[in-house]
């Protein structure tokens, strides 16, 4: 059975306003300066996002996969563009409380 992979719809299209895993990669990313912020990554592969799965792990694995290590400018980036994605998602309809208890 021979199924293709789906590429990337963008971080401005992705489900939940960004809130997926792959929408977390990318604002990550752009903490850490592996892209330019803005960069949704429309049209990547699988393999491509998965590469940059792996860059960003590198980089958060030298702070210990801690905010709180985080040198000072990095954790302040990541408070300002984490703030800004749960904005753009929750104006496009994400809301936590329905993800949380769906059942």
């Amino acid at each position: 059975m021979n199924r293709e992979a789906k590429n990337y719809a963008g971080l401005d299209a992705d489900e939940f306003g960004g809130m997926t895993p792959t929408g977390k990669v990318i604002r990550e990313a752009w903490i850490f300066g592996l892209l330019p912020e803005g960069e949704g990554c429309a049209g990547w592969t699988p393999g491509q996002v998965e590469a940059l799965w792996v860059r960003v792990s590198a980089e958060w694995e030298k702070y210990g996969f801690s905010v709180a290590a985080l040198p000072d400018d990095l954790r302040e980036r990541f408070m300002r563009i984490q703030a800004e994605g749960l904005e753009r998602a929750r104006a496009a309809g994400w809301d936590p409380e329905g993800e949380l208890g769906a059942d």
